[in-house]
């Protein structure tokens, strides 16, 4: 009984990594979704400010203010895609996490009824010895 509660902790020690493992994927993944959409924010504040300087300009700068404008846009279409792919990262690292966690919580009441077990085991074998031989037993155990 006692190889089987140890082979319960060993499992229960590996699961417990696993859900940590999990756990820092989702916190990475949380983290990469929260810096793209920091970097599509910023994007769009400098798209807004160049188009929002109104006046006379000169032509060229016009274009060229055009032309930073358009390509700032396509590249915050392109980060709208990524923000896209991380929040669904996001979703499966979470579930992975509550599949870890359930795995961790299984893993935890089979150590526990590993030793239930064990006790049980323990307390019929003195429940067969003769009075003195369980008296002697208890004495030593206190």
């Amino acid at each position: 009984m006692s190889r089987l509660i140890a082979a319960r902790k060993r499992l229960l020690r590996v699961r417990d990594v696993q859900h940590n493992q999990a756990v820092v994927a989702l916190t990475q993944a949380q983290d990469e979704a929260s810096q793209i959409a920091t970097n599509a924010r910023r994007l769009a504040e400098v798209r807004e400010e160049l188009c929002g300087q109104a006046g006379q300009q000169p032509g060229g700068i016009f274009a060229a203010r055009r032309e930073l404008a358009s390509r700032l846009e396509r590249a915050g279409r392109q980060l709208d895609g990524a923000l896209y792919d991380a929040h669904r990262r996001i979703d499966e690292r979470d579930a992975e996490r509550v599949v870890a966690d359930r795995e961790r919580e299984i893993a935890e009441r089979l150590k526990e009824k590993a030793k239930a077990a064990r006790e049980a085991q323990r307390e019929a074998r003195l429940a067969a010895q003769p009075r003195v031989r369980r008296m002697q037993n208890r004495g030593l155990e206190e």
